[in-house]
């Protein structure tokens, strides 16, 4: 992907990554789709370790998704005994819309892992990404297999992280420590996503691990409600995946007290490291959104409740004439007036307000007498931009985050398969 433009939002270094105690990763170059370039990653992770996993809810899962559902019910989010569990993700190719032989796929590769990773083909989760409705050349995968396994390094996330990208124009990673008991405990994690991203459970590819010891429950927990206000808060298209998968490994290997209940206050500090490290992941799926030039946070407050205040905010960040207003630097807040309308959702026309930044631009349903347009329109001209409206209707709140819309968008996506 040497040709590629990268995200004028990217971060302007790549973060420092800590390993995970019970983890080890390797990357590889299948060429499923891709030539001259890694687009299969394999994750070894420790036998007694626990994993949790959220998923997209739509309709058309990919097998992949449908299996990894099916053996995370099957096995209650536990490692068989005394042997690890496995990830393996392959890029360039989704396994969606492939019926039989997406299942077929699925299979082969889970008994080829685990002949070559000595384990339960029920222990290997997996997930693709990239075009759908074409079988996967699963045997690509197998024939790298023995090399991947023989690289487990506990070092590789960088390789990792690059190996999983389709559109995307950098890799993802972040992570983070936290005291428990006395005990150091680490959370690093990477993730995908450019395009086709819009909340529902996970909305991409992402994969987060730590040595803490947490009892599966718990943690099955902890990432459902964190996702909710990372993954589940960012849009750049309004389109969901039929891929998406978020999972979680614990292997228990840093020596604290194993959290048995996610709401105990023992739990405290490391659902806060958590949740930093999936927002930070899920930020960077919106930086690099396909085309965009603008960060965008959206934040709604006054709506009846939070999940009122969440559709308001998603109505604003999914419209398309809002992004596109955005994408000119136009501070066209009609625009959003006309999305917080369409939402469905109850609003007071006439106690409405609407900020940029510290800019008041509309109040009591009318456009502010302080507003400026050449001050919204120089606020506009940033990379950064905080949109908070209130609804004044209620105590509800929500933010989510998303990006501008550019005709660059149109071009990724008019040469997607080609």
């Amino acid at each position: 992907m040497s040709d590629t433009i990268i995200s004028p939002l990217a971060p302007t270094s790549t973060p420092d990554i800590a390993p995970v105690a019970g983890v080890t990763l390797a990357a590889g170059s299948a060429q499923v789709r891709y030539t001259g370039r890694s687009d299969v990653m394999l994750a070894r992770i420790a036998p007694g370790s626990s994993i949790a996993g959220v998923f997209t809810r739509s309709s058309t899962r990919a097998a992949p998704v449908l299996w990894d559902q099916d053996i995370l019910a099957e096995s209650g989010g536990m490692a068989p005994d005394g042997k690890p569990l496995a990830i393996i993700v392959n890029s360039g190719n989704a396994n969606a819309f492939t019926g039989r032989a997406g299942e077929e796929s699925v299979r082969a590769v889970a008994a080829a892992v685990a002949r070559t990773m000595n384990t339960d083909e029920r222990a290997v989760y997996q997930a693709s990404t990239g075009v759908i409705g074409e079988r996967l050349p699963h045997a690509k995968i197998e024939a790298v297999l023995d090399d991947l396994a023989a690289g487990l390094s506990p070092d590789a996330w960088h390789g990792a992280a690059a190996a999983i990208m389709t559109t995307d124009t950098f890799p993802k990673l972040a992570g983070a420590t936290v005291e428990l008991d006395g005990k150091t405990v680490t959370i690093s994690g990477f993730t995908k996503g450019s395009g086709m991203i819009a909340p529902d459970m996970a909305t991409m590819l992402g994969f987060v691990f730590t040595d803490a010891a947490i009892a599966p429950d718990a943690l099955q927990t902890m990432l459902r409600e964190s996702a909710q206000d990372s993954f589940n808060a960012i849009t750049v298209d309004s389109d969901t995946s039929t891929s998406d998968t978020v999972l979680l490994a614990a292997t228990g290997q840093a020596g604290n007290a194993r959290i048995t209940d996610a709401g105990d206050s023992s739990a405290a500090g490391f659902r806060a490291a958590l949740d930093s490290v999936m927002r930070d992941l899920a930020h960077q799926i919106v930086r690099d959104g396909e085309g965009a030039t603008k960060f965008i946070e959206i934040g709604v407050t006054g709506a009846e409740t939070d999940a009122a205040a969440r559709i308001i905010a998603l109505a604003i960040a999914n419209s398309p004439l809002v992004k596109t207003a955005f994408a000119g630097e136009d501070p066209n807040w009609g625009r959003i007036v006309m999305a917080v309308g369409k939402s469905g959702e109850a609003a007071d026309r006439d106690r409405l307000t609407i900020r940029f930044g510290d800019i008041l631009v509309a109040e009591n349903g009318w456009v502010a007498e302080s507003y400026r347009e050449d001050d919204g329109a120089a606020y506009m001209k940033g990379a950064e931009l905080a949109v908070t409206v209130d609804v004044g209707v209620g105590t509800g709140r929500s933010t989510v985050w998303t990006c501008d819309l550019t005709h660059r968008y149109i071009e990724i996506n008019a040469d997607y398969r080609s």
